[in-house]
């Protein structure tokens, strides 16, 4: 039997070329584009290439190649992405401002016109009261003149009046717009839940309260091995996971409660009149409604494989500040994650 020759033998052998990470599929992109390497660009860019967001790869795609910064950040207010939301302040405030200054400069051109009427109309009637012989023609003249000069300050005021109905109407939309570009910033745009920037603002607004952040659990939630599912299984089967687990978690919170997704593969509740042992509950029920619904196939000669959790609970009333309350949670969690024959730790427990 003949021998393959060593070389042959060699480049059978040697291993292939990893895939490309999605930081690096990014960064050639953006490359070849010659887009600059803000962190809002490589977010717009994640959208469009790891997101799948068919609309907004189709937009960069039509600004060619070397797409001007303005242009880009455009799309990015356009889609309402998390790091552009600050632009759409910025550029909100800007239109807001230039709406006044016009309408105070169109108001202060309508006070002029009135002034220079009332100086036309005082200048008419001193000339009539000085001179009562003077000819009709004369006054019939002046009077014309009067006639004309209302006129035109009556057309102006009717003028400046549509303006200010128009320029209401914009900053209506401006105010909608900003309102809608906060609720931007504080949703998680893959699950359609609150994030982190949500999360961080109700807990800061329990700390706020005059009565104080007592009575209030925080749970923080791992989803066990998560990126080992995402890397033998593919980023889509783990995107369709982390939307099912959102939705599980959605219907499992009532009305004053939150849940939302603060990392990856991380979630948190915040459960408003909760003391330890129904937090314990809680969290035990979430642990056991995960593992009986969230089943992915692995292959067809396999019984499906099922997601896992850990969860820590942190109590608001043994935190002074609500960064202490989310460092609570965390020790626990990561005390969940180090022992998986117990999934559920709390702190201080």
């Amino acid at each position: 039997m003949r021998t393959a020759p060593n070389s042959q033998v060699q480049r059978e052998a040697a291993p292939r070329p990893a895939a490309p990470t999605d930081i690096q599929r990014i960064a050639q992109h953006m490359a070849r584009l010659a887009i600059a390497g803000l962190p809002r660009n490589y977010e717009l860019l994640h959208e469009a290439i790891i997101g799948q967001n068919a609309g907004l790869a189709q937009d960069i795609a039509a600004l060619g190649p070397s797409p001007r910064q303005a242009s880009l950040d455009g799309l990015g207010l356009k889609y309402r992405l998390v790091s552009h939301c600050g632009l759409a302040s910025e550029v909100s405030h800007g239109e807001t401002s230039k709406l006044l200054r016009e309408a105070a400069e169109r108001l202060s051109e309508s006070l002029r016109q009135k002034q220079a009427f009332v100086r036309a109309a005082e200048t008419a009637l001193q000339s009539i009261a000085g001179n009562l012989e003077q000819s009709l023609c004369s006054f019939m003249s002046e009077m014309e003149y009067l006639s004309t000069s209302l006129s035109t300050v009556l057309a102006s005021e009717k003028d400046i009046e549509a303006r200010l109905r128009s320029d209401v109407e914009r900053l209506e939309t401006i105010e909608l717009g900003i309102a809608a570009a906060h609720c931007a910033s504080a949703t998680d745009k893959l699950t359609g839940i609150p994030n982190r920037i949500a999360l961080n603002k109700a807990i800061a607004d329990l700390y706020d309260r005059e009565e104080g952040a007592s009575g209030n659990a925080l749970i923080m939630v791992d989803v066990d091995d998560f990126k080992a599912v995402s890397t033998r299984y593919g980023t889509q089967v783990g995107t369709r996971l982390l939307k099912k687990l959102a939705d599980l978690f959605r219907k499992s919170i009532k009305k004053n409660d939150l849940v939302a997704r603060t990392d990856g593969h991380e979630f948190a509740f915040l459960f408003a009149n909760v003391g330890m042992q129904e937090a314990l509950a809680i969290a035990d029920r979430l642990r056991a409604s995960v593992e009986d619904h969230l089943a992915f196939a692995t292959s067809d000669n396999t019984a499906p494989a099922k997601l896992t959790i850990s969860l820590g609970i942190a109590l608001s009333a043994d935190a002074a500040t609500a960064s202490q309350l989310q460092a609570n949670a965390r020790v626990a969690l990561h005390a969940a994650q180090s022992n998986r024959r117990q999934p559920v730790q709390a702190f201080g427990r």
